[in-house]
């Protein structure tokens, strides 16, 4: 088949791998245009832009995908299929009609469930077992076409953000390219999703991630797996963001207040919540690396009945 693919980050990378070596034409990748990235603030291009000029494909990179003169460009290569994974732009009806089939779209959960931006960082935070990836026959809403085929991902107890999205971008290329195939041989039957089990995956915000000690450990424990690597969970100690980068959950006792430090060992800072105990394991403080619980408290005089906060201006040095 002759395919444009469009896509951008990592996740899409490895579709775009699997479509290259497979002996489809790829006669073009589309991708976001450059941006700004790191300490310098230097244009940086995208995972997907690299790995087309290294395998010599055209790259087109429009600010906007519905803007006609990318349109008409488009046009002219008269596809069979557009194949999408997280390109980063909603499409319009002009470039949803141009491939000679369909445009086809991967995206990372188990549709209806979780369309949106952040599928794999809800599915976490949420505490779901299972997710998957999903292909559907686009049409002009938020990843709202028919479902072509979809794969279950397990979610085991130690993914985080990253491990889960590094499964599902796995999973997800093999399923495009399945999918391709089906379509080929005539065998893919569109199934309308449900619109009763739809749900919402919104873009994630820095603020998503600050910890409200009064929910329950396992509840934060999820929330903190969730947003990790990117934007992560944090709270404040002594005025001073605070990033919890791994935890774990043990049974509270009496006595315990949400925020307020119970115990502290070798292994980590053991923190009273709404229910139940989170263990900081690693964390990295303002300014600083990474570091274990054991590396951070050598050089910080953290006791039992310390403080963590939802707020800089709430910090207390202990509780009373």
């Amino acid at each position: 088949m002759k395919i444009v693919f469009m896509g951008t980050p990592d996740f899409a990378l490895a579709t775009l791998q699997k479509l290259v070596a497979s002996g489809h034409e790829v006669q073009a990748v589309v991708t976001q245009p450059d941006r700004p990235k790191g300490r310098g603030r230097e244009l940086a291009p995208s995972p997907v832009k690299q790995f087309a000029e290294q395998s010599g494909i055209d790259v087109l990179q429009p600010e906007k995908a519905s803007h006609p003169e990318f349109v008409e460009t488009l046009g002219r290569l008269r596809p069979d299929l557009i194949v999408v994974v997280a390109y980063g732009q909603i499409l319009k009806k002009s470039v949803l009609a141009i491939p000679r089939l369909f445009c086809l779209n991967l995206h990372s959960s188990l549709l209806p469930k979780y369309r949106g931006a952040a599928p794999i960082n809800w599915a976490l935070i949420h505490g779901e077992k299972e997710t998957g990836v999903t292909t559907i026959k686009m049409d002009e809403g938020m990843d709202s076409g028919d479902i072509l085929l979809a794969k279950k991902v397990s979610i085991e107890d130690a993914d985080n953000a990253q491990s889960l999205h590094d499964k599902l971008a796995k999973e997800g290329a093999l399923l495009v390219l399945d999918t391709i195939r089906k379509l080929e041989q005539g065998s893919l039957t569109p199934v309308p999703q449900d619109p009763g089990q739809v749900t919402l995956a919104p873009k994630l915000k820095k603020e998503d991630g600050l910890i409200a000690w009064e929910k329950d450990a396992e509840n934060l424990r999820n929330r903190v797996r969730g947003l990790e690597p990117w934007p992560g969970a944090y709270t404040f100690y002594q005025s001073r963001r605070l990033r919890l980068c791994e935890v774990e959950t043990a049974p509270g006792e009496a006595g315990d207040h949400p925020g307020a430090v119970a115990r502290i060992t070798d292994h980590g800072i053991e923190v009273g919540t709404g229910n139940g105990r989170l263990i900081i394991t690693r964390l990295q403080p303002e300014g600083k690396n990474r570091m274990s619980a054991k590396s951070f408290l050598a050089g910080h005089k953290i006791q039992k009945g310390s403080l963590f906060a939802s707020s800089p201006a709430s910090c207390l040095s202990k509780t009373t």
